[in-house]
């Protein structure tokens, strides 16, 4: 089943739910601050997507500037970063899909229809 992690009152994720419903696709809600990934799941996801790490921060909100991690990051290890995304929702790069074999984090239309099968 199809996983999609948001915060709701994020115009991103509320474009990308309506983008999952418009092309029929079902899927599961989660709420990013109420059930925050574990760090298993984040280990998890991080190596499905072939992605580095740092894509899955949040690197425009808030939470990200106010810690410093810009200059913070590049002197982390893979774990201590992923058990500080595991820390705060608000860290995490949002919407969060995960499917089976794939994870993307953020919204991009094509990517996702190309993950999903949905003909543009």
């Amino acid at each position: 089943m199809l996983l999609f992690i948001e915060y709701p009152k994020c115009s991103t994720c509320q474009k990308a739910g309506k983008w999952l419903r418009d092309h029929s696709v079902e899927y599961t809600d989660r709420h990013i601050l109420e059930e925050n990934p574990t760090e298993e799941e984040l280990k998890t996801w991080i190596a499905a997507s072939g992605l580095p790490v740092k894509r899955f921060f949040n690197t425009s909100g808030m939470k990200y500037r106010e810690l410093g991690l810009k200059e913070r990051l590049p002197e982390m290890s893979e774990e201590e970063q992923i058990a500080l995304l595991a820390t705060d929702g608000m860290l995490v790069k949002r919407p969060l899909l995960v499917g089976d074999g794939f994870v993307i984090p953020g919204f991009k239309e094509k990517d996702w229809a190309a993950a999903l099968g949905v003909t543009l």
